[in-house]
């Protein structure tokens, strides 16, 4: 009989006997827990299901953006209901759409038995490790206010070697900051090239680039472009999880 997290890739496998959990639906690998927010999400947004090429839970949460930004334990239980509610729909791993979301990573990872990854900040340590401590790492967030100290602590780093840029104050920004229904899509994405170009070539030292925020994911081809450097983002991160809970054979030559 076949392990409920196994994987059906072949007539014999998928004709064996199977084990299920109980639950109104199946095939979800990833469960993200998303805000309520409106504002136009388009493909390669963390919110927009099209972005993946296999099935992602969602579980909504409603609450001021700004209390996410803040790490407002009132909303805490809120949040970790959510991951349990996936965590029991099957989900092998659990996101959080915003990078935010890293005030509750140890909450929310101490609370259910999946992997956890809340925040497009867990990359961090990782990205580190890959570069020269020579080597910066630009890190474009949503609300520089909010971003420090204790935020990084969360996802077990800290502030050395990063140039924070703040997105938030940005107009072409403002659609998905404040929550209005129209965004000019070519506006922010220029926007963005241009604010990473002058980045770079004011600080040289830069290796790569972290897209913090969860809507930032559509314009990492385009700043990646501009910059010629390696752009990380929730995105980055969700297909290492997702490649790391379903993993497969592989065929061809030698």
């Amino acid at each position: 009989m076949a392990n409920w997290k196994s994987n059906i890739e072949n007539i014999h496998e998928l004709d064996s006997k199977h084990e299920t959990l109980v639950s109104y639906t199946s095939g979800y690998a990833i469960g993200i827990i998303a805000v309520n927010l409106i504002y136009p999400k388009l493909p390669g947004n963390v919110a927009n299901a099209t972005t993946y090429p296999f099935p992602v839970k969602y579980k909504v949460v409603s609450f001021e953006i700004e209390q996410l930004f803040a790490g407002d334990p009132a909303i805490k239980e809120q949040i970790v209901n959510a991951a349990k509610e996936l965590e029991a729909e099957g989900v092998r791993a659990i996101i959080g759409a915003c990078g935010y979301f890293a005030h509750f990573q140890q909450e929310v990872r101490d609370a259910v038995s999946v992997p956890v990854f809340m925040s497009s900040l867990c990359q961090l340590p990782m990205i580190k490790t890959a570069f020269s401590e020579s080597k910066k790492i630009a890190v474009f967030c949503a609300s520089g206010d909010d971003f420090d100290e204790e935020l990084l602590r969360k996802v077990g780093t800290d502030s050395s070697r990063l140039i924070v840029q703040n997105v938030g104050n940005m107009e072409s920004f403002s659609a998905i900051r404040w929550g209005r229904p129209e965004l000019d899509n070519g506006k922010l994405k220029q926007d963005l090239c241009e604010l990473a170009a002058a980045l770079v070539e004011k600080n040289p030292d830069i290796g790569a680039i972290l897209l913090e925020c969860s809507d930032l994911p559509p314009y990492a081809k385009a700043i990646q472009a501009a910059t010629g450097l390696p752009v990380f983002d929730f995105n980055t991160m969700i297909d290492l999880v997702y490649h790391s809970v379903v993993q497969h054979e592989y065929y061809g030559y030698f």
